[in-house]
């Protein structure tokens, strides 16, 4: 049998019990058949009377006797103390074989026989007739929660509902709840819901705070309903009152699924200055935002100081977004190194490529001529013809026009860069033959000097 957990040190059926020796207790002698306990009714002014039998004074101190071996470690010796009160049920009153069942579910539940003490708290109840009302009631609500703790959740229900409809009193915020994380569990997402709304109603209505794992519960069946502008507005309700960083990431992508994209950059760039954007991934998708937002430079710069301070550790995705951050920023002199390194790293030649469409926008030509060659060496990247255009340009501008002329010739070949290439083609010839003909009259000019 596993480590007993004393009497005083449990929780749950700890009511029950407690209900023997403060509230329900009236010990009489063997002569005396009945007493009297009073359930309390929700007009206060009026109450009802029950009769139900009494202990007798040999019954508890038998029971008491077992409380006091078993506290004392001999879990044994109290289930035999136990047993012999049980030879006897058949002379025992309703209300002292519910204590006797009380017992062996209370001591099963101290040894973690949680199955054992719902059987036996189950017969606690059913001696309704024979027992007061608020044993009645702590035994049924106890017998929801094991079954809940057991994932029986219909049974948890059940006992629920039964509870629900003895008791008298308003519920409190934590029933309601009880009842929400039942509902939940057997995916009655929208009665969840409605349990919750109670429980926040009620604790409102205290001037008391809102429970986070209660909106944690609320966003998950709204999710579950697929209602993503409500799963919005349980977050922001979370972001307000409990200021967590998975809340405000959290809000910030549902922002986005609900397609309110200018709130979802804000309220991923107010976390990240708050420093709650810790992990690699989401300072990506606060530069994917930057850039979406026409916001380059910011993506850039935000990816520049955390690869600088080795937040942000370098790969080929992640220096191909910095690059194309500077590109769109306008800032081909900061890309360039960032290319660089890309085609280092890189086992095709993308970056290559994308390195001599910069030195073209920068007139750098012999760099463009190099890296698009080394592209087209390469390979494993798409519009080989942009290579071609490329190469026809730098040549070209280096006044290279036989080179040109085949680079341009290969890219005609391509058909996304064809009609581009014969443009180019036509002009390179004609400025071949301007530069041939200036070449001319320059050589007619030193024959005649």
């Amino acid at each position: 049998m596993k480590t007993f957990k004393p009497f005083k040190q449990l929780g749950i059926p700890a009511l029950i019990v407690s209900s023997l020796f403060v509230v329900e207790a009236s010990v009489v002698n063997q002569g005396h058949l009945f007493s009297t306990a009073h359930a309390a009714q929700s007009d206060q002014a009026n109450k009802k009377t029950k009769r139900v039998p009494a202990m007798r004074e040999r019954v508890y101190s038998q029971l008491a006797r077992a409380q006091n071996t078993a506290d004392a470690g001999d879990v044994k010796g109290g289930f035999a103390i136990l047993d012999e009160v049980k030879e006897r049920l058949s002379s025992l009153n309703s209300y002292e074989r519910a204590m006797l069942f009380n017992f062996y579910g209370f001591m099963h539940y101290g040894a973690d026989e949680v199955e054992l003490a719902i059987n036996n708290f189950a017969k606690v109840v059913a001696e309704k007739d024979g027992i007061s009302d608020a044993l009645y009631l702590s035994t049924q609500f106890s017998l929801a929660q094991l079954y809940m703790q057991q994932q029986d959740y219909s049974k948890s229900e059940q006992a629920l509902m039964a509870w629900q409809q003895a008791n008298t009193k308003p519920l409190s915020a934590n029933q309601h709840i009880l009842f929400a994380q039942i509902y939940y569990q057997q995916k009655k997402f929208s009665k969840a819901l409605t349990a919750i709304d109670s429980a926040i109603d009620v604790q409102t209505a205290k001037a008391e705070p809102i429970k986070e794992n209660w909106l944690v519960l609320k966003r998950a069946a709204h999710y579950e309903l697929k209602q993503p502008k409500m799963v919005t507005e349980v977050l922001e309700d979370m972001v307000r009152l409990f200021n967590k960083p998975q809340y405000w990431l959290q809000l910030s992508g549902m922002y986005g699924e609900i397609g309110e994209e200018k709130k979802q950059l804000a309220v991923m760039e107010a976390a990240y200055h708050a420093g709650y954007i810790e992990k690699q991934d989401d300072l990506m998708t606060l530069a994917q935002l930057y850039i979406y937002h026409q916001l380059p430079f910011k993506a850039a710069v935000l990816m520049q100081n955390n690869i600088d301070d080795g937040t942000l550790l370098v790969n080929v995705r992640r220096l191909e977004l910095l690059s194309q951050a500077y590109m769109l920023a306008k800032e081909d002199e900061k890309a360039l190194p960032v290319l660089v390194k890309a085609s280092e790293i890189s086992d095709n030649g993308q970056f290559d490529a994308q390195l001599a469409q910069v030195y073209v926008n920068l007139e750098k030509w012999p760099e463009a001529i190099k890296a698009a060659e080394k592209a087209l060496e390469r390979g494993g990247f798409d519009n080989i013809g942009d290579m071609h255009l490329a190469l026809g340009i730098s040549y070209f501008n280096l006044k290279q026009f036989d080179s040109s002329l085949l680079a341009f010739k290969n890219a005609q070949r391509i058909e996304s860069s064809a009609k581009m290439a014969k443009q180019w083609s036509n002009y390179v010839e004609r400025e071949k033959g301007y530069q041939m003909q200036l070449a001319k009259i320059e050589n007619h000019k030193e024959v005649i000097n």
